[in-house]
């Protein structure tokens, strides 16, 4: 099929077929101030997550003292989170494909909300997992569709930019949870974690009231055969009314509506029940799609296994370890890791468009120094990339049950590394435990150095071309960069078809 579609686009009547990149305007396109704002809107949603993170971490230490429980038990609730979240990530597929994109993150919110109230009033053990249960749907749910919507409605030019959004709020959430484990740190014990774990309801109202003045995904009206609607939303979300049309054309075709079928309403033939999405997905994927499946799950498996949750979420133990025994301290701490993970996510989100006692206080400080460093290097990173990536290369048909699984992936690998973090350092030490960290970092270089193409400035629907070929997709993106030279030197033959390959420039 991306053959096909190749082919089709690369001659229209013997004439060059046009690309979003003929419409850019010169130089550097300005910022689309409306795409940015419903990317802000909607990836706020992951500061849920990120509260989650931050807070439990500092509150974890006054829970233990307060319910009298077990390492092993403090384990679990802090990892379970990861686990109940399955439930919300595989049910969010089908319901942002049942009722929109923007109400699923109402939805998220709303769950969330009330999940904060029931960890803030728990009176036991028990009731605190029921309300960490209830929060872990909602965290599911939000992790999805946060990047999904964001992806769907930002122009090619800022995709990068605007889908590093949700990771961006991940950290500023792990941040204010930090600041929220050391403002409530001195209230009476019993009082001060419920706070901590409570307050986190608050955000979750104004985020489900603020997703109300978003627009739907224009890509989600198009599958509801709302082309009028989706036509809206893209002319204010594009950097031009060329654009727009064009993008309007890509989805519809992705979508399997007919270029010529210009209606507001029209009838879109709907799948049952979800089944064939799960069958291309699964059992029966092009090379394209299961290239694309690959790098997704390798993405968010890396991105877990490479340790950032045991740094996050035990912070304080870490710094314990190493000597820091005054809880104010090892919770000021915790905040410099969130303020520098935050930065540092800052710093790749604008990057992504563009290219004795001395022997004591060594340890201390070189532990520190490296603690900072590695959540540096991880939110210029995987930490961005692994939602930005995994939320554009899914087909429109795919994407949700796409993402839904790239999330179940993170999800399990974060929630066994949470639950297994204290036994494991306590077995091989914390040197061991990041050591084995490292070394699975490595695998995880060279599958990214080998398997994932350059998505750079293409648009979603094209993305399926640019995969199949696994291993050997740079010759593909060399030949897509040399057929695009040709095209803006000026110098070729405008009839000549052998040039252009148009947007879909590269058959799989």
């Amino acid at each position: 099929m991306a053959d096909e579609r190749a082919e089709d686009n690369a001659v229209v009547s013997g004439q060059p077929q046009k690309t979003i990149a003929d419409f850019d305007p010169p130089g550097k396109p300005k910022r689309n101030k409306y795409a940015f704002a419903c990317a802000i809107l909607a990836s706020m949603t992951s500061i849920l997550l990120g509260y989650d993170i931050g807070v439990m971490s500092g509150a974890a230490i006054y829970i233990k003292k307060d319910l009298k429980v077990s390492d092993v038990e403090i384990e679990v609730l802090i990892g379970i989170l990861n686990l109940y979240s399955l439930i919300g990530s595989a049910a969010a597929g089908r319901t942002s494909d049942w009722i929109g994109r923007r109400y699923t993150i109402v939805l998220a919110g709303a769950i969330f909300f009330a999940g904060a109230l029931l960890m803030g009033f728990a009176p036991n053990y028990a009731f605190l997992m029921f309300g960490r249960f209830i929060a872990g749907i909602g965290v599911g749910y939000a992790l999805m569709i946060a990047p999904v919507y964001t992806a769907e409605v930002s122009p090619a030019s800022s995709r990068g930019f605007l889908t590093s959004f949700p990771e961006v709020f991940i950290n500023a959430g792990i941040l204010f949870g930090y600041v929220s484990n050391y403002g409530f740190s001195k209230l009476p014990t019993h009082l001060g974690w419920r706070l901590m774990l409570g307050v986190g309801a608050i955000p979750a109202i104004f985020l489900a009231i603020g997703v109300l003045a978003m627009p739907e995904s224009p890509r989600w009206l198009v599958m509801q055969g709302r082309l009028g609607d989706a036509r809206k939303v893209l002319d204010k979300t594009s950097d031009s009314l060329e654009e727009s049309k064009l993008r309007l054309g890509d989805i519809k075709e992705a979508a399997g509506i007919p270029e010529h079928c210009n209606d507001d309403i029209v009838e879109v033939k709907k799948r049952s029940q979800g089944q064939d999405v799960w069958k291309e997905l699964l059992l029966h994927p092009t090379p394209a799609v299961r290239h694309i499946l690959m790098c997704a799950v390798g993405l968010h498996f890396f991105q877990q296994a490479s340790g950032i949750d045991a740094v996050v979420l035990y912070s304080p133990r870490i710094f314990e370890k190493a000597g820091i025994t005054n809880s104010d301290k090892i919770l000021l701490c915790t905040v410099a890791v969130g303020f520098v993970k935050t930065v540092f996510i800052l710093v790749a989100t604008f990057m992504l468009d563009r290219i004795g006692r001395r022997p004591i206080m060594w340890a201390i400080v070189l532990c520190l120094t490296m603690v900072l460093a590695y959540v540096a290097f991880f939110s210029i990173g995987m930490g961005p990339i692994t939602w930005v990536y995994s939320s554009e290369i899914f087909p429109l048909q795919l994407r949700a049950q796409g993402c839904s699984i790239g999330v179940a992936v993170n999800r399990v690998v974060s929630g066994v590394l949470s639950m297994t973090f204290i036994s494991l350092y306590k077995a091989i030490t914390i040197g061991g435990a990041f050591f084995l960290f490292a070394a699975i970092a490595a695998v995880g270089w060279t599958f990214f150095f080998t398997m994932l193409p350059e998505t750079q400035g293409r648009t979603l629907e094209d993305m399926e071309v640019l995969f199949g070929k696994f291993y050997r997709w740079r010759k593909a993106n060399a030949l897509l960069k040399q057929k695009q030279g040709e095209h803006g030197d000026g110098n070729n033959n405008p009839n000549n078809p052998q040039i252009q390959l148009g947007t879909k420039g590269v058959a799989n």
